[in-house]
């Protein structure tokens, strides 16, 4: 139970799979974690009457619009919750810091470095009056990873010399999967890069403390053209928990993917590490594989998302006779967030890291500290995505990333 009467009514743009896992976390976050605000699920919103009225009372939210500029500018609202298409963040998000409203904006945090720029300084003037803005990037939010950034920040590993981070998935491997919303740039802006890519960029650059400076890439469409969908929202749970696209079918038009299946790309990071990344949506077999590798002079730490209560961490300094790869199981109550969950060895899922995530942005908006990541920070993510098109684009030519404006740090 809360300590404080302080309310914070949460109003949520979207209600489909990250709509759903935005909602149980605000559902749950103030039934575990005793913080200073409690978080009322005040209003939702979608484009289609029916299905957010249903929506609403499937998720557990007290009332629905069909109208998003509605939602934003209302007095009975203090936060909106972006979990659209990135076609339409920037607009949302700026509307809404505008009103006064803290942000929580679902990654990549835009479509363009355009939007993320203007993003990212509207949040920096939003913050001198108070208002916080924090990017959805939720497996900083893992408690393992979270782990591993303490491992690598307290020296455990010495200086980083090797990054290596994949993120695999396989849910568009059938070339008859329709052209969902995802694999259309004008929505998505781009594809597995964007999608997968932007968040083992961030969570290698979050666990390292390092940025990635340059780049050198390869992307690649593997399937052109595709059917068109007859009615459906990408990686997304219909009202009867189906995916769409599965669901519906595809009809007999085909239209074409304008963003890659996959890319790769090799990078330096400004601490002296060198980086390998690979994003693909069509790595057949792989459902949701994000798997990094951290290797120092010290020591090495792996983390697997297919076994998220655990790391890897191998300790160099130990004696030649004693040294190997072990394993920690992060579910102790001095690992991070874990103190309101369960017994040690009892393990969590994919959904706590949204818990974790709301219960963050709650704290730092009831204490006026800054929630990380920023939009500045996610607006550096940006730039390394745009960086690694721009390598592909020019045959994999080392590409600099453009440094973030210092006036929009947040």
């Amino acid at each position: 139970m809360s300590t404080t009467d302080m309310q914070l009514r949460v109003g949520m743009v979207g209600y489909a799979f990250m709509g759903a896992a935005h909602s149980q976390a605000w559902r749950t976050v103030n039934r575990v974690y005793d913080l200073p605000a409690r978080a009322r699920m005040a209003l939702i919103c979608g484009r289609d009457a029916g299905n957010v009225a249903e929506a609403a009372d499937r998720l557990g939210w007290d009332a629905y619009t069909t109208d998003w500029r509605d939602l934003v500018s209302r007095d009975d609202i203090d936060v909106v919750d972006v979990c659209t298409p990135g076609d339409s963040h920037a607009e949302i998000a700026l509307a809404a810091l505008a009103a006064g409203k803290h942000v929580l904006c679902e990654k990549p945090l835009a479509n363009t470095v355009e939007e993320a720029r203007a993003m990212a300084a509207a949040a920096a003037t939003a913050r001198a009056s108070g208002v916080r803005s924090m990017c959805g990037f939720n497996y900083r939010r893992v408690p393992a990873v979270a782990m591993m950034r303490r491992l690598v920040a307290d020296g455990r590993l010495g200086v980083i010399r090797h990054v290596r981070a994949a993120y695999l998935q396989d849910w568009i491997v059938d070339p008859q999967f329709p052209l969902v919303w995802r694999l259309q740039k004008d929505r998505a802006g781009s594809g597995a890069l964007g999608d997968i890519g932007a968040h083992i960029i961030d969570l290698t650059q979050y666990v390292t403390g390092q940025r990635i400076t340059g780049v050198s890439a390869v992307t690649e469409t593997f399937v052109k053209e595709r059917p068109l969908p007859a009615g459906s929202s990408g990686l997304a749970a219909t009202v009867d928990g189906s995916v769409d696209g599965h669901a519906d079918g595809a009809g007999p038009a085909t239209g074409p993917v304008t963003v890659d299946d996959a890319a790769l790309f090799v990078a330096r990071l400004d601490g002296g590490a060198l980086a390998t990344y690979e994003a693909s949506r069509f790595a057949t077999g792989r459902k949701n594989a994000l798997r990094v590798e951290i290797n120092g002079s010290l020591g090495s730490v792996v983390f697997d998302l297919e076994r998220l209560n655990e790391l890897e961490f191998y300790d160099a300094t130990l004696p030649t006779a004693e040294q190997g790869f072990s394993r920690i199981l992060v579910t102790e109550g001095d690992h991070p967030y874990m103190s309101a969950w369960w017994p040690p060895g009892h393990i969590i899922g994919y959904e706590h890291s949204f818990t974790h995530q709301m219960r963050d942005f709650i704290e730092a908006i009831a204490t006026g500290t800054d929630s990380e990541p920023s939009f500045a920070d996610a607006l550096q993510v940006q730039l390394v995505l745009d960086a690694v098109v721009r390598s592909a684009e020019l045959g994999s030519s080392w590409t600099d990333v453009e440094p973030a404006l210092t006036a929009v740090a947040v």
